[in-house]
């Protein structure tokens, strides 16, 4: 059989394969999970950043403090008024996804604006990025925004071989309370230091008991170490997993948001800290971790208990094995 024919073959059975390793896909998240759970009067709870922050700092879910919001396009002028006293800071929409919009400062004198790549930004680039965030460049369905300016995380040491200039993050998928799926997401040099599937990093699935690594991928294909610092990826374990999954289940009974996404992040003195939610968080945990979501939702509609408090939700993943 000549080789095209044989990979057309291959792509035309990829969706049965799929559907066998219980592979959650778009449509059925969107009609059978999202539309089930999820009541859309509760998105703006987290579609909002700052609606979210607030809500979240409300019941004592640790946050990177906010240091500012711009509304208007009049404010813009009044950046370094807003930051003064901050040395470091980032700019990001308060409706926006995967990453875009998000500028990282990690210095700033004179004028001269210095991202955590070493590119430096005159007043005039960061005016006209918030000034873009305003339109709506960055946002869900393009519609205005408003620029959330709030502090820098430093991301534990723990992380310093396993990411790339970056801060890393945990992604948690969480079902009627309970963490079901997770994945590290690390930054690399092509990703531009941004912990983002799409833009290039590492994707490293999590074990639900433990916070170990499983497996790791980059553009979808298995790897086991990163690409630009060599760190093998199979040794990494977060720490402080617990708090990782409080913050999840937490995030629940916080929205009533039966099926959503959370991200963290660990900051080296302030410990897991709650990035922002998703009502409709991607599939990629899916690839990283090795296995289907499908599995892993049937697992808590048949066999995990109800009416748990948060703290019994987390303690009941720690310590049972699906």
């Amino acid at each position: 059989m000549q080789e095209w024919l044989k990979k057309y073959f291959e792509l035309l059975s990829m969706p049965e394969k799929l559907r066998n390793c219980g592979v959650l896909g778009m449509n059925a998240r969107n009609y059978f999970v999202i539309s089930k759970h999820n009541k859309r009067s509760l998105y703006p709870l987290v579609d909002d950043k700052v609606q979210t922050k607030k809500l979240a700092n409300s019941i004592d879910i640790n946050t990177p403090h906010m240091i500012g919001v711009i509304e208007h396009q009049y404010e813009v002028k009044n950046l370094l008024q807003i930051v003064a006293g901050h040395d470091e800071f980032v700019i990001k929409p308060a409706h926006g996804s995967q990453g875009k919009g998000v500028l990282v400062i990690k210095h700033y004198e004179n004028n001269e604006f210095v991202t955590t790549s070493g590119k430096k930004l005159t007043f005039n680039d960061v005016y006209q990025h918030i000034s873009n965030l305003l339109s709506g460049l960055y946002s869900l369905g393009g519609q205005y925004d408003v620029a959330l300016i709030e502090e820098l995380v430093h991301f534990s040491d723990v992380f310093k071989s396993f990411s790339y200039q970056g801060i890393p993050d945990v992604r948690l998928i969480i079902y009627k309370g309970f963490p079901i799926m997770s994945m590290t997401r690390l930054a690399t040099k092509e990703s531009d230091g941004r912990a983002n599937l799409h833009q290039g990093a590492v994707g490293v699935g999590l074990s639900m008991n433990s916070g170990k690594a499983v497996q790791a991928v980059l553009h979808n294909v298995p790897i086991t170490h990163h690409p630009d610092t060599g760190v093998d990826l199979m040794t990494l374990q977060v720490p402080f997993w617990r708090e990782h999954l409080m913050i999840g289940a937490q995030a629940y009974e916080m929205t009533g948001l039966g099926y959503l996404g959370a991200d963290i992040v660990l900051d080296k003195e302030r410990g897991p800290m709650m990035l922002e939610l998703n009502a409709r968080p991607g599939l990629a945990v899916q690839i990283a971790n090795g296995r289907g979501l499908k599995e892993a939702i049937k697992n808590v509609d048949k066999y995990y208990p109800r009416g748990l408090t948060a703290e019994q939700r987390v303690d009941f993943v720690l310590n049972n094995h699906f």
